[in-house]
Parts: C-alpha cells; structure tokens; sequence
C-alpha cells in the first residue's frame, strides 16, 4: 500500500489542522492505521492508531483529549484531527500501515510509511 499525507501547515496555538492520509489499493480495510511524529531532534513517536474497521482507537497521553483518529474505508483515507495545538505539537507527521488485527504502538510494526508532512505550531 502506498501512502500520502496532506494538510500540514503552520497554525498559531490553539488552532486546529486536520490531517488525511490517502491510501492506494482496495485492501484498505485490511490495515490497522496509525499517525505518527518525529519534532527536529527527537525519536519518532506514536500519536494514534486506528482498528480496520475504525471500532478500537489509541491516543499518546500527550494527544489525548486535543487529537482525533477516524477513518473513511469507502474514501481508502484516514484523518487526525488537531485541536488546541501546542509549540510542542511541532513535528512532522507521517501516517502509516500495518497489515491485519494487532494495535501496535511501535513504529517497527508498521511497515508502510508516508512522506510526511510538516505541522508547525507557533507560540
């Protein structure tokens, strides 16, 4: 499956953005979902993931309550929605796939990645 992001930009705190990731092929379904950050310096980190069907979701204690994960199988596309941004939410976002049940939250259980795109909060 091929992966690309859209909808990244640069937003004052407290805004909001809204992400979408749009998948190639008809297995869509197939793929547990996850978004993805990497902040200039740091490791890579999870933000959320999402179940085939959309049922089960996961957040980083860091999002939680601000971000948003859903996905749209008919439109093979899923989304993160930001809300009430933070300088610390700077990053590049990637979203990615991986193939069957299993909600992982290590970025070496997905196999399939984006290109990213840049969030950029400022203060």
């Amino acid at each position: 499956v091929q992966l690309v992001e859209f909808g990244g930009g640069l937003v004052q705190a407290g805004g909001h953005l809204r992400l979408s990731c749009a998948a190639s092929g008809r297995t869509f379904s197939s793929y547990v979902m996850g978004w993805f950050r990497q902040a200039p310096g740091k490791e890579r980190e999870f933000v959320a993931h999402i179940s085939r069907r959309g049922g089960s979701t996961n957040y980083a204690d860091s999002v939680k309550g601000r971000f948003t994960i859903s996905r749209d199988n008919g439109k093979n596309t899923v989304y993160l929605q930001l809300n009430n941004l933070k300088p610390e939410d700077t990053a590049v976002y990637y979203c990615a796939a991986s193939r069957g049940d299993s909600l992982y939250f290590q970025s070496a259980q997905y196999p399939y990645w984006g290109q990213g795109t840049l969030v950029t909060v400022s203060s």
